[in-house]
């Protein structure tokens, strides 16, 4: 790839870090480049350190980049904290009262222009001014994303201008060796961040009620749905706790209209009583969990993959559900709108598995995001019946899944409750009717491991396979073509399809293989230890992070041959 470079821009917590990332991205987004964004961010409203990653090219990139080509140094700290990740071809941007005096580091008087075009709040704008500089962009690119982002108000916008057009003269006569041939071309797709491109499957998929309590990294995805309330027939109600907006969803589901919540880990942990009632009334519901480390509150704005385990077991007893886990941009606009077809067809949850790294990055969607032409819905209503009056919503069927009408729709009455219950509904302890109820709603799981789709494969007759499951699956792929271009013969074997567990399926790919390593988010490997629990196959090694962050290919790629050298 003759593009591939990444720039990092630092500093604390409301220095206007997200701004400058923003436009940089915008710029090349709008010329034609690939890029993706990582966001890291402390839980904290000031202060604390934070950043913004670009990796911009001009092929499809989806993973970070563990080098630095430009680091934008808004305070001290990042300078301390990210200066050894510096390429060698690498240029450092401070401002001029922070100099440091070494030959790569170039000294801008970010605090002192932004003065000058109009206060200090610009900053930002000076340091975007000079990155684009650098990087080689036209200055008719700075002024129209500036144009994009601050035309609402014209004296905001001009004094965004001449603070940028300060820090853009102030390097423009500076060379790097990476700088871009901008290249003129329409943007090769949408950008978006990953909780953006979950609210728009849900509104693809006719989501009408959408009920949730703030927590993070899942609120973005209902910030996100709000902003079509005025325009679609939608609700997106915050209640007043997680137990509430459970129960809301249940409701909402149970009169009819598709719907939602997302939460992560600990809201999830509260929404786990409503969850069993929705799987008792089978009551189809669509549960987003973004992960994020804990237990408890662990670290709110970091990412991890260890809720996989949990969510296929929360609520007491068994009962079936759907646990998908995204694996791309494109990937979870798409869960979205199969995870509520899933839960209305069987009459089942469904758990969408993602993490705050994706949720709160940018990628460009390679496809379209296209709406179903049609959404089918698995209703019957009193025209379907011989004896409306007659209806029982939990009928024993071979398939385990009961005719399902909607109350006060007709003469079909539509009776459930949280107790076990008979085939009408009603309350019931007869060893019968718990016997037929366990039996019919487990029985939904024959049909329903038909709708698995098999674990991707990325070179997978290799003799090693790395496996992993939703959002590594681009680093992970990354590391396999590190590794390939050294002449490992290693694959990948990436699962987006989790519960029930696609037994034959990951036999049948991992049979293949003389080995798999795992890679996981996660301290124990929690997909490993469930390929061993249901197909008896041990991976050989595990590589896991725990520590918050996401991975690197590098990182994959340097353990995957240290275990290799000890095999």
């Amino acid at each position: 790839m003759s593009i591939d470079i990444t720039v990092t821009i630092g500093g604390s917590a409301g220095q206007g870090i997200q701004t400058v990332g923003d436009l940089l991205a915008g710029a090349c987004h709008q010329s034609g480049l690939y890029l993706m964004a990582v966001n890291d961010f402390e839980s904290r409203i000031r202060g604390g350190h934070s950043f913004m990653q670009i990796r911009i090219s001009d092929q499809p990139v989806a993973a970070p980049y563990h080098q630095i080509h430009l680091l934008v140094c808004l305070n001290q700290e990042t300078y301390d904290r990210h200066r050894e990740a510096v390429a060698e071809n690498g240029k450092v941007l401070v401002d001029q009262s922070e100099a440091t005096g070494e030959e790569n580091v170039l000294a801008v008087p970010f605090t002192r222009m932004a003065k000058d075009a109009g206060g200090k709040i610009m900053t930002n704008a000076v340091a975007a001014g000079a990155c684009l500089a650098l990087m080689g962009a036209p200055e008719s690119i700075l002024e129209a994303v500036l144009k994009e982002r601050f035309g609402q108000k014209a004296s905001v916008l001009e004094n965004n201008i001449n603070a940028a057009r300060n820090g853009y003269d102030a390097v423009r006569e500076e060379t790097v060796d990476w700088r871009i041939d901008w290249p003129d071309q329409a943007p090769r797709g949408q950008l978006l961040s990953g909780a953006r491109a979950l609210a728009l499957g849900a509104l693809a998929a006719d989501c009408r009620l959408a009920a949730f309590y703030p927590m993070s990294p899942a609120t973005g995805i209902m910030v996100n749905l709000a902003e079509f309330t005025d325009q679609l027939p939608l609700v997106v109600e915050q209640a007043e706790g997680e137990i509430a907006a459970m129960n809301m969803v249940i409701g909402g589901a149970f009169a009819g209209v598709r719907s939602m919540t997302a939460t992560s880990g600990g809201g999830f942990s509260l929404m786990t009583e409503g969850l069993g009632l929705a799987a008792i009334t089978e009551t189809p519901i669509v549960m987003i969990n973004a992960q994020r480390p804990g237990p408890a509150t662990g670290l709110p704005t970091r990412t991890g993959q260890g809720d996989l385990q949990f969510v296929i077991h929360a609520s007491q007893d068994e009962f079936p559900r759907f646990v998908l886990a995204p694996t791309s941009i494109n990937h979870a606009f798409d869960t979205v709108v199969r995870g509520f077809h899933l839960a209305e067809k069987y009459q089942v949850p469904v758990i969408i598995l993602v993490d705050q790294y994706f949720n709160d990055s940018l990628f460009i969607a390679s496809e379209p995001m296209t709406a179903p032409e049609q959404v089918e819905r698995f209703l019957v209503s009193d025209a379907d019946m011989a004896e409306p009056a007659a209806y029982k919503r939990f009928a024993l069927s071979e398939s385990g899944i009961s005719p399902r009408a909607l109350p006060c729709r007709g003469k079909a009455r539509v009776t459930v409750t949280a107790n076990e219950h008979s085939e009408d509904g009603h309350i019931s302890e007869a060893i019968s009717d718990r016997n037929h109820m366990v039996n019919k709603r487990n029985g939904k799981t024959a049909a329903m491991l038909e709708e698995m789709t098999p674990p991707a494969e990325y070179f997978g007759d290799s003799e090693t396979l790395l496996v992993g499951w939703g959002s590594t699956d681009a680093t992970i792929r990354e590391a396999v073509d590190m590794l390939r271009n050294e002449d490992y013969d290693v694959g990948a074997l990436i699962f987006s399809d989790l519960w029930p567990f696609p037994k034959a399926h990951a036999q049948k790919a991992l049979s293949k293989a003389d080995r798999f390593f795992t890679v996981e988010l996660n301290a124990s490997s929690q997909l490993g230890r469930l390929i061993r629990e249901q197909t008896g196959l041990t991976f050989e090694r595990s590589i896991v992070k725990y520590d918050g962050r996401p991975f690197m290919p590098i990182d994959i790629a340097a353990e995957v041959k240290n275990m290799m050298e000890d095999l």
